[in-house]
């Protein structure tokens, strides 16, 4: 066997193992991202509930380092011309991209709104709290000026 087709069959091989790793690279980061279950329905009791299961649904897992590892392996493979046809590969590492960009973006944003409720409940607590103690008052000041008008006709009367 010549030099040249021993290293053409060793190339074309190890350009095979460089699709078939940056492939389960790809399929493992795939595998990381939360499960369209996970994110969509929820068994929390309270909002705060909802949000913190929420959150904790939108985790990546290792699909970042299973993503950066396919990516090297695609440069890898580009720069040695390796593979013949690679945009399905480059298609799936947007793709992929882009689902963990959409999922840690709205980690961020559910874990942003889950911190402002309880302060939020807070505030609404004691504007609720000011509202019965105004209609406590009004009932008590009402009260109060029913007596004085009751006080005020038996003394109309008692002068009659």
């Amino acid at each position: 066997m010549s030099q040249s087709s021993f290293d053409d069959e060793l190339f074309g091989e190890a350009a095979n193992e460089m699709r078939e790793d940056v492939e389960e690279h790809l399929a493992a980061a795939r595998e990381e991202l939360p499960p369209v279950e996970a994110v969509w329905e929820t068994d929390a009791e309270n909002t705060l509930g909802a949000l913190n299961a929420l959150r904790s649904a939108l985790d990546v897992g290792d699909a970042e380092d299973h993503l950066h590892d396919a990516k090297k392996w695609y440069a890898m493979g580009q720069r040695a011309d390796a593979f013949e046809d690679a945009d399905d590969l480059k298609d799936e590492i947007e793709t992929i991209d882009a689902a963990i960009s959409d999922v840690e973006d709205a980690r961020e944003q559910v874990g942003e709104l889950a911190s402002t409720i309880p302060s939020l409940k807070g505030s609404l607590e004691e504007l609720e709290a000011d509202d019965e103690s105004d209609d406590d008052e009004a009932e008590e000041s009402a009260a109060d000026d029913e007596v004085e008008a009751e006080e005020a006709e038996a003394e109309e009367e008692e002068e009659e």
